[in-house]
């Protein structure tokens, strides 16, 4: 595991939230978890991050800047901002809970 001090978590959120898709939940079948990242964070970041806060084995992260979306309200048109994304696959027997239990 990379020791916490290789990142400030208080000074840039690189995890900014997961994705709940229905492409998302199959992955999760493959111990795979996406989650939408800082632009400006790397591979490294990410998985020291997700090591961190989870306390799990990071085995590969993937990741793609998806492109802008048109967004249209009534006669208006505009743009979506565009984003990050990150594909995070854990080591065997490790899991996140993303999915808060009562």
């Amino acid at each position: 595991m990379i020791d916490s001090s290789y990142f400030n978590l208080s000074s840039n959120n690189i995890i900014k939230y997961p994705i709940i898709t229905d492409k998302a939940t199959r992955l999760l079948e493959n111990n795979q978890y996406s989650f939408i990242v800082n632009s400006s964070s790397d591979k490294l970041t990410i998985k020291a991050t997700i090591e961190y806060l989870f306390n799990v084995k990071v085995t590969k992260v993937t990741t793609s800047h998806l492109p802008r979306k048109k967004k249209r309200i009534g006669k208006y048109v505009g743009w979506k901002s565009q984003y990050k994304k990150a594909i995070v696959t854990l080591a065997d027997g490790d899991t996140i809970n993303l999915f808060a239990e009562n």
